[in-house]
């Protein structure tokens, strides 16, 4: 008999559906290997009730295993023992007062590692803090990393000299959009901002007067456009748990620059350009050698279309199934 896979993903909202669309490509290719069921949560945030809610409305499958997809860890609770979980980054699920850093542990990492049958994080550097927070699990968990989206496809590029765009993908404060910013001053370009700006950062762009688009909400297709528009990709994350801008750019033909640490620099390797997104004038040295050195930017080109083959759909789906079957 096919072992069945039932994929549980969190309750769709517009402003979020990165882990949406992600796993929507792995599993229409699972399904050449194993039968799979999608089930959503029904309710959104992370208060006592809406665990307790959400739990309750899970109904216990027959299928052979559950993959929690993100975000809602703490199904593991009721998902039977053959359950995979997946956690995609760690800093941001940490953030506020000791309380509250208390109760993701204890719901979205300690309870869910002691239940769970295996745990897959997207790279090496979440794999390392995920460790360190449940290192009573360590070999329970695997990285897979994240597949580019077949959608993105290299498109004709001819690098506009005259007024270059620059692609700057999210908002939160991570993104890093603030030093940004104060590296592109002065500088013959225009930005275009994919995420709802805050009040402060619309008045910091006007202040200084950058020529700037932004997209809010946008479709997928939208987003696969805006990579196709721009000029190079700009995105000095100060923390990440993978990178995911960085190789859809690559898959467009698109140069890109990025941090030079953490899982930034692992996803790119020597395939960007790397800067410290710390220092507004090493940004600002990135994007110009881009923008005035020809050969370096069709270098950084070829090396990302290089790079991106690590994370081809099928190679990781390739993953997954040998995961599953292990179970």
């Amino acid at each position: 008999m096919q072992k069945t896979v039932n994929y549980i993903l969190r309750k769709s909202q517009p402003q979020y559906h990165s882990i949406e669309s992600l796993y929507t490509t792995i599993i229409n290719k699972v399904a050449e290997s194993f039968s799979t069921e999608i089930s959503y949560t029904k309710y959104t945030g992370g208060s006592p009730i809406t665990i307790l809610r959400n739990c309750i409305g899970f109904k216990a499958s027959k299928t052979s295993i559950v993959h929690i997809t993100g975000d809602v860890h703490y199904l593991a609770l009721v998902t039977g023992s053959k359950t995979v979980l997946t956690i995609h980054d760690i800093g941001s699920a940490l953030k506020g007062g000791a309380f509250k850093k208390l109760y993701i542990k204890l719901l979205w990492f300690w309870i869910p590692a002691l239940f769970v049958k295996r745990i897959i994080v997207i790279s090496e550097f979440t794999k390392k803090e995920l460790t360190e927070i449940i290192p009573f699990a360590k070999r329970k968990i695997q990285v897979v990393s994240n597949p580019v989206n077949e959608a993105y496809t290299r498109s004709d590029y001819t690098f506009n000299n005259e007024l270059p765009t620059i692609l700057c993908v999210g908002t939160k404060s991570n993104k890093n959009l603030e030093r940004i910013f104060n590296a592109v001053t002065g500088l013959k370009c225009q930005l275009h901002i994919i995420g709802q700006l805050t009040a402060n950062q619309k008045a910091q762009l006007d202040k200084l007067m950058i020529p700037y688009l932004n997209g809010v909400q946008l479709s997928q297709q939208e987003i696969i456009d805006a990579y196709a528009q721009c000029d190079m990709l700009c995105f000095p994350s100060t923390y990440e748990g993978f990178g995911m801008p960085i190789i859809e750019a690559q898959a467009t033909g698109r140069p890109v620059v990025t941090s030079n640490f953490g899982a930034m620099l692992e996803v790119a390797q020597n395939s960007a350009s790397l800067v410290d997104p710390y220092s507004v004038t090493s940004i600002r040295n990135g994007i110009e050698r881009i923008m005035l050195d020809v050969n370096y930017r069709n270098s950084l080109i070829n090396k990302g279309y290089s790079n991106i083959q690590r994370f081809q759909l099928k190679t990781i789906a390739k993953q997954y199934i040998k995961i599953y079957k292990e179970l």
